[in-house]
């Protein structure tokens, strides 16, 4: 076991932590309160390799480990975890399902502007009736010989207005029923493609959150990721290394909080001392630095059993179950440490536990996770 990071890994989570603190961090809280969507911070990430980490450089990629991401997402989201999970559907659900599972030519025509950042990524699943139980589809996709005809609606989509290519999962077999599903890549534009209204949220109030209504949009059959029938097996062997990026949005959002907490502690005074010299406080920042620790050990565990070809659905789901749960613990716990000024949106700490709630929530809910995670100790 090593435990030590390499040159190549600290370089990454350096250049990440710098540009959090200087492209991301100046305009946040403003960005929040009137829910902007990072426009120009999200081209300079591409620009940087961001947004297409574990692309092969072939398509435009920066060719780098899961490990790698999982320290770039944590330092993103320190500061930022509205441009974080666009990160994210970026890397984990758009450009890994079409780098694994697409043809040559859907490379050549998506997966290469995506990775670069030219244009953005949406992974389409969730609907009213299909959260958690991803089987359920209303939306179809009735197959008409060389294209598909696309009808339904997909809710809570990140990325749902400013994305140009979108992966759809829909139903084409409803006999079949999760064996009949099909994953789709939609442009924006298709005539019959419409995007809803904004969702107004607690947290991640940066990102782009939409309903998308698809009306007969002809989706050529060229279009079709895998064999007939594959879809469900793709969004759930999608979702697992989705479960990475956000467990390490997760501890990033806890970590950020963390350490304005820490620095906050040592500023503040109270009864003539530091409030960090108080064991009430000490108390609450190590219990802090432990589930931040552990919650670090377990994005890691994750990232390294998919890079090195590991079976990563059970540490995956496990990282993500206890980062989220640290996320809000955390964030909690470090507005109560900044007592009043927590409240205050100057101090940060007040948006990062409403950014952390979504975390126990999307990509499935942690309840979601112990299904995983029990089914798989109970069939050992």
């Amino acid at each position: 076991m090593d435990f030590q990071l390499t040159e190549e890994h600290l370089m990454i989570q350096q250049a990440a932590r710098d540009f959090a603190q200087q492209e991301l961090l100046p305009g946040v809280i403003e960005r929040d309160e009137k829910q902007q969507f990072p426009h120009e911070q999200i081209k300079k990430m591409g620009e940087l390799g961001f947004l297409g980490m574990m692309v092969d450089p072939k398509y435009g990629g920066s060719g780098l480990d899961t490990i790698s991401y999982v320290l770039a997402m944590e330092e993103i989201s320190k500061i930022d975890a509205s441009a974080s999970v666009v990160m994210s559907v970026n890397n984990s659900l758009v450009c890994w399902g079409l780098q694994t599972f697409g043809t040559e030519e859907q490379k050549q025509k998506y997966l290469t502007r995506l990775a670069t950042g030219e244009v953005i990524g949406a992974f389409c699943l969730s609907e009213p009736e299909a959260g958690s139980d991803a089987t359920s589809q209303k939306t179809t996709a009735v197959d008409m010989g060389d294209h598909y005809l696309l009808n339904g609606t997909k809710n809570w989509i990140t990325n749902g207005s400013t994305a140009d290519v979108y992966l759809v999962i829909a139903q084409t077999h409803t006999e079949l029923r999760h064996k009949g599903i099909n994953a789709l890549i939609v442009e924006k534009g298709m005539p019959g493609f419409e995007i809803g209204a904004k969702e107004q949220k607690l947290g991640i109030r940066g990102s782009d959150t939409h309903s998308l209504m698809f009306t007969d949009v002809k989706v050529p059959k060229e279009n079709r990721i895998g064999e007939d029938g594959f879809g469900f097996k793709f969004a759930m062997k999608t979702l697992a290394g989705g479960r990475i990026g956000i467990a390490s949005q997760a501890l990033g959002i806890a970590a950020g909080a963390y350490e304005l907490a820490l620095k906050y502690s040592k500023e503040r005074k109270a009864f003539g001392k530091p409030i960090c010299e108080h064991q009430a406080i000490a108390f609450k920042l190590a219990d802090m630095a432990v589930s931040i620790e552990a919650s670090r050990h377990l994005c890691l565990k994750a990232a390294w059993d998919k890079d090195n070809h590991h079976n990563y659905d059970i540490s995956g789901a496990m990282a993500k179950l206890y980062a989220s749960k640290t996320a809000m613990d955390v964030t909690i716990e470090a507005v109560q440490v900044h007592g009043g000024n927590g409240y205050v949106k100057e101090y940060h700490v007040e948006r990062l536990m409403r950014d952390a709630k979504i975390t126990q929530i999307y990509e499935g809910t942690s309840e979601i996770q112990k299904i995983v995670i029990s089914r798989a100790i109970l069939s050992e």
